[in-house]
């Protein structure tokens, strides 16, 4: 398609590729589309058709400075499904993009969906009232302030010397010229602060669709049992943990990630 516009006059970036069952992938905070081509290659070689969505702020979209909260980015969403015209759609997200999906589930409900697949993100960012499994570090007291100066260094999971091998591997799939560090977004840190305020394990409970939780285990941002924890009151919930995998899981892992995705596509 190449871009969708959205109710509010924002041009999505929308890529559209083979031909098959529908699967929609969402990148997470700065990540772009092309982040995800090697699983797009995958799905692709396996019959589904693949569409990766550049988020307002993110990659060849428009970066407008309203519309930074969760809510909104869950409307673009809608508005992108509706103007590919999709229906039973796999839905898939790396970090942000995965509470981007579930914003767009508890806005407009499962009827368009399939299943959706959380790529390492925690369902609640807040650590507290029993809940462990949040952003390291982050809890009421400091929630205010925590992103003011963007996403900041845990000391956790995988080193950046490890975490640089997936960056490699996008750069040998795509071509250095191709691949290049995303641009500061200083409009998208209210979006930061809005993210992190948010709790999406009561949608995951009620979720009358397959849902499948990946974790890293070395994640640098959380604990990789928030997968577990997630769909415990899920009807139709399972969690995968791969090991020698941080937060960018599905660069960290290509391959296992997409056995994860396939198998799970396949059953449903």
């Amino acid at each position: 398609m190449g871009s969708v516009t959205t109710s509010d006059g924002i041009t999505l970036h929308l890529t559209d590729e083979g031909s098959g069952p529908a699967v929609v992938l969402v990148a997470g905070y700065r990540a772009a589309a092309e982040t995800w081509v090697l699983q797009a290659d995958a799905l692709t070689a396996a019959g589904y058709r693949v569409l990766c969505l550049d988020r307002r702020s993110q990659g060849r979209s428009d970066a407008p400075a309203f519309g930074q909260r969760m809510a909104r980015h869950g409307k673009d969403l809608h508005d992108a499904l509706v103007a590919a015209e999709l229906d039973e759609v796999l839905l898939i997200g790396s970090s942000m993009g995965a509470s981007t999906i579930w914003s767009y589930v508890d806005l407009f409900g499962g009827e368009r969906v399939r299943g959706v697949v959380s790529i390492d993100q925690t369902p609640r960012m807040i650590n507290g009232n029993g809940w462990s499994y949040g952003f390291y570090g982050l809890d009421t007291a400091n929630s205010g302030d925590f992103f003011t100066g963007g996403v900041p260094e845990t000391g956790k999971g995988l080193s950046a010397e490890q975490a640089s091998q997936g960056l490699l591997r996008l750069v040998d799939r795509l071509g250095a010229e191709n691949v290049s560090p995303p641009p500061d977004r200083p409009e998208t840190l209210p979006l930061l602060h809005d993210h992190a305020h948010q709790d999406w394990r009561d949608v995951i409970a009620r979720a009358e669709f397959p849902v499948l939780m990946v974790a890293g285990r070395e994640s640098q941002f959380w604990p990789c049992e928030h997968a577990g924890a997630a769909i415990r009151d899920t009807r139709s919930g399972r969690a995968v943990v791969l090991e020698d995998a941080g937060h960018a899981t599905h660069l960290d892992r290509p391959d296992a990630v997409n056995d994860a995705l396939l198998a799970f596509a396949g059953d449903l």
